[in-house]
Order: C-alpha cells, then sequence, then structure tokens
C-alpha cells in the first residue's frame, strides 16, 4: 500500500468534517496496512516443510539418523527465514484466517477509537484492511436499530470498486458521503451536539 499523501489526508478529513455537519453522529475512517503480520502462521509452514523432510532420506537412503537430522533443521532455518519475507507470509495465509483476522482487527479499532462512547450510540467505522484485500462498516447499536446491514454494503461496494480502480481518495470520500446522508437521515443533529472525534485518516502499521 503506497502511503497518503498530506492532500489525501487533507480531502478525506474534509470529507468527515462535511458528512457530520449535518447529523450528530460519527463517522471515522481506519485503513491498516495489514490486518496481522501472520508469523506464527509462516513458522508453523515451515515446522510442516521441515516434519516432512525426512521421509524420502529414510526410505531412499541409507543415510545416518545424525545427517538426516542436521539437512531437516537446515531445511526449517531457511523455510522459517524465507516465510519471514511479509509479502510472502501475508500470500500462504489462508483467506478464511485473513478475513477472521481482518474482521477483528476492525472490531478492535471501533473499541480504540472509542466509537462506543458516543453520545446516542451512533457511530461508524469504515476500516480497510490493504494486505487482506478487505473492508468493512461496522456501525454502533443505535444505528443498527433503524438502518439494515444491506445499507451498508453499498459504501462497501462503492469503495472498493474505486479501490480496484487505483481511485482510494475518491472511494473513502463517496463512501463517507454515503455514511453521512444515512446518519443525516435517522440522527439529525441536535441542540448542543459537538464534534466527539478526530476527523482525520488513520493509517495503521502492522502489528
Amino acid at each position: 500500500m503506497r502511503p497518503f499523501t498530506p492532500e489525501e489526508h487533507a480531502r478525506i478529513s474534509e470529507a468527515i468534517a462535511n458528512a457530520e455537519k449535518n447529523t450528530s453522529g460519527e463517522i471515522v475512517v481506519v485503513v491498516a496496512r495489514a490486518s496481522a503480520g501472520y508469523r506464527a502462521f509462516a513458522l508453523m509452514c515451515a515446522a510442516l516443510i521441515a516434519l516432512a523432510v525426512p521421509l524420502p532420506f529414510i526410505h531412499f537412503t541409507k543415510w545416518p539418523v545424525e545427517y538426516i537430522y542436521l539437512v531437516q533443521l537446515i531445511v526449517f532455518l531457511v523455510a522459517a527465514a524465507v516465510s519471514q519475507w511479509e509479502p510472502l507470509r501475508i500470500a500462504i495465509a489462508p483467506g478464511v484466517v485473513k478475513r477472521a483476522r481482518a474482521h477483528q482487527r476492525a472490531v478492535e479499532q471501533f473499541l480504540a477509537q472509542n466509537l462506543h462512547t458516543t453520545k446516542g450510540r451512533t457511530g461508524v467505522l469504515i476500516y480497510v484492511s490493504a494486505a487482506e484485500r478487505y473492508a468493512e462498516v461496522i456501525a454502533d447499536e443505535g444505528i443498527y436499530r433503524k438502518v439494515k446491514p444491506e445499507v451498508w454494503n453499498k459504501v462497501i461496494a462503492t469503495l472498493t470498486a474505486h479501490i480496484g480502480e487505483g481511485t482510494r481518495t475518491e472511494g473513502f470520500i463517496d463512501a463517507i458521503e454515503i455514511c453521512g446522508k444515512v446518519l443525516a437521515q435517522h440522527f439529525p443533529p441536535g441542540v448542543g451536539d459537538r464534534d466527539e472525534l478526530p476527523n482525520h485518516l488513520i493509517v495503521l502499521d502492522v502489528p
């Protein structure tokens, strides 16, 4: 994932501020380079490869067990080192594992960004994890009572389509605008409302 430029940060922040002018809800946008490091899974794969090494040597050679063990150890060390290359770690992780970890981190960010503490429980998180090609919208319970989950599918579809076309900033802006319109419809601004959460784009590194 290429870094966001100051201009991109500014445009997304402006979109959040504009969307929140017409609602008492709060919108937070979080982008993660990856939702997990998958280091343990990569080491497990290296161990499985090493475990399979002795079989052909036992069946087709008369090597002493010490030699076979040494080869096994070398294979494990090489495989472990190679598997720690980040693109490979992410590539070999099963899709179901990556989706589960991305969803877990999205939930963690919903809590970490204090969206669950907003007045009226009207916080919305737009979460994107680049390495996993994962996007999700999480809305607080006050919103779920009034807005069907299918509504957020449109947000995700719009955002991912733009990202696929290489226009990620426009995708975030469009997604924010849709969220803002939904929130404005159900949660208009009230007297004394204040901006409870930061409006800037939050970018996370690999944990």
